[in-house]
Order: structure tokens, then C-alpha cells, then sequence
């Protein structure tokens, strides 16, 4: 397991094995996301830029796209976004891989110096897998990602915005998991056969943070996913306490009174 946490608010950080290299599975498609907002800010592409749904473009594990109808659907890259997002549309990732290119997208991470973070290969590549052409990152380096975006230095305010509300609209996963319904999590689970991860930023109010917690060689992928929502749930309560304490650690709830 590696594991980074970092308090959006005083910068401080918790790591486990933070530069370990890990497969990122779906994952990695907030990199992907990354760099269409930035295309779409730098004015090289639009989300309402149109696309046809091909059946050349179809893949496994593509719950929306491989229902749409070949050459007669037509959608935005925003819905495609949408679909890679909310329900990790395989095919939906690919067609966006095509637009903004792998080339770009590396090419944005190596600008932000995370040069251990790749996209090497499209969703269901199974060739390109076996040769070692893996999507990869470290907990540091997507901990990384995820703040520069939160801190502006990737896109503008309303980029950022929208980035962070697109990210927000998959409660199925081990991040948010047991956390409160209420909560804003903004994350991108991925698994392959012996791995699971979980990266984004959670919104306790007065208090966000990034976390990114990553596993690898499971025997049991059901406990690498209770790993991380245990890890989760323990980093939530410590932000949740610290967004109500005071700098002496008195804890201050709605309806307590003062004595």
C-alpha cells in the first residue's frame, strides 16, 4: 500500500511508501481529464466539440457507449468526460485519449514535474499491458496533480470548478465509500486483476484535502478496497475534527455550549 494525504490548508503531509510506482488502472483518467480542461482553456479544443459514436472506437467494460447507436449518435467531449468519469466508459476514454493525445497529456505531467506519472497505453490494451506499457503513477505524484489543480496552477477558477464538480459525481467508490452521504469527494477509483486505487480531494469544509491511496499484489482485492476506505474514514475524522478545533484543540459542535 502507499498512501498520500496532504492538508490543502497548512500543506502538511502523511506518506506511506509515497514514491512507490503503482498501476493506476482507471485512475488515471483524472490525467486525461487534466489535460482537456487545460486544451479547452489554451482554446485547441471545445466540450461541445462534437463526436459520432464509431463501433471501430468500441471496447470492453463500456456500459454507456456500447449501447449508443454506430454512426448515428453523436455526442460532445463533455458527455464523453461525463461518461468516463461517472460510470469509467472504457471506449468513452479512448475517444478522449484520441483528442487530446497521450503525447499531451505526458507532456503536461512532465511541466508539472511528475515524471513518474505516465499514460502509456488506451483502456482494455491488453497487448500493450503485457509488454510493460502500463498506466502508472505514485501516491506523491497524483497527490501532487491534484493539488496543483486545486491551488490553480493547471487551469482558471471556472475550469477548476467544473474539474472538481465533474470528479464529484461517483459515489461508488472506496474513497467516499464510508464517508458522509453529504460530503464532497472529488475522485477516480481504478482496479485491475491484484490492484485498487482511490485518488481525490475531499471537501470538509474549512479543511479540504488530498488523498490518494494505492494498492498493489492483492490476494484479495475485497480487503485492498476495505484498505483504503479504512484509511479514508480515519483521514476524514482527524480533517473533520481539525475543521471544527480550535488551535488548541478544543473541539467546537453546533448546539455545545461554552464553559
Amino acid at each position: 500500500m502507499g498512501v498520500a494525504i496532504e492538508d490543502l490548508t497548512t500543506g502538511d503531509h502523511y506518506f506511506l511508501h509515497e514514491d512507490e510506482v503503482f498501476a493506476q488502472a482507471s485512475s488515471i483518467k483524472i490525467t486525461v481529464l487534466a489535460n482537456l480542461y487545460l486544451q479547452v482553456q489554451q482554446g485547441e479544443l471545445k466540450v461541445t466539440d462534437p463526436y459520432t459514436v464509431q463501433s471501430s472506437d468500441l471496447v470492453a467494460d463500456s456500459d454507456i457507449m456500447g449501447g449508443l447507436t454506430p454512426n448515428v449518435t453523436r455526442l460532445t467531449l463533455r458527455d464523453l468526460a461525463t461518461m468516463m468519469v461517472v460510470v469509467s466508459d472504457n471506449s468513452a476514454s479512448n475517444v478522449l485519449i484520441n483528442r487530446v493525445g497521450m503525447q499531451n497529456v505526458n507532456a503536461m505531467l512532465d511541466s508539472l514535474g511528475l515524471t513518474h506519472t505516465r499514460l502509456r497505453r488506451k483502456m482494455m490494451d491488453l497487448q500493450a499491458a503485457k509488454e510493460g506499457r502500463e498506466n502508472i503513477s505514485t501516491p506523491r505524484e497524483m497527490m501532487k496533480l491534484l493539488d496543483a489543480i486545486h491551488h490553480g496552477k493547471l487551469l482558471n477558477k471556472e475550469l477548476t470548478a467544473d474539474f472538481f464538480k465533474m470528479l464529484s459525481t461517483n459515489k461508488d467508490s472506496w474513497l467516499p465509500r464510508d464517508l458522509p452521504a453529504e460530503l464532497k469527494v472529488a475522485n477516480k477509483p481504478g482496479s485491475l486483476e491484484a490492484v485498487r486505487n482511490d485518488s481525490g480531494v475531499v471537501f470538509v469544509e474549512g479543511r479540504p484535502y488530498v488523498i490518494c491511496v494505492m494498492t498493489s499484489f492483492l490476494r484479495n482485492e475485497r480487503e485492498g478496497e476495505e484498505a483504503i476506505s479504512k484509511v479514508s474514514l480515519d483521514a476524514w475524522r482527524m480533517f473533520d475534527r481539525l475543521s471544527r478545533a480550535t488551535e488548541f484543540g478544543r473541539v467546537v459542535s453546533a448546539g455545545n455550549g461554552t464553559r
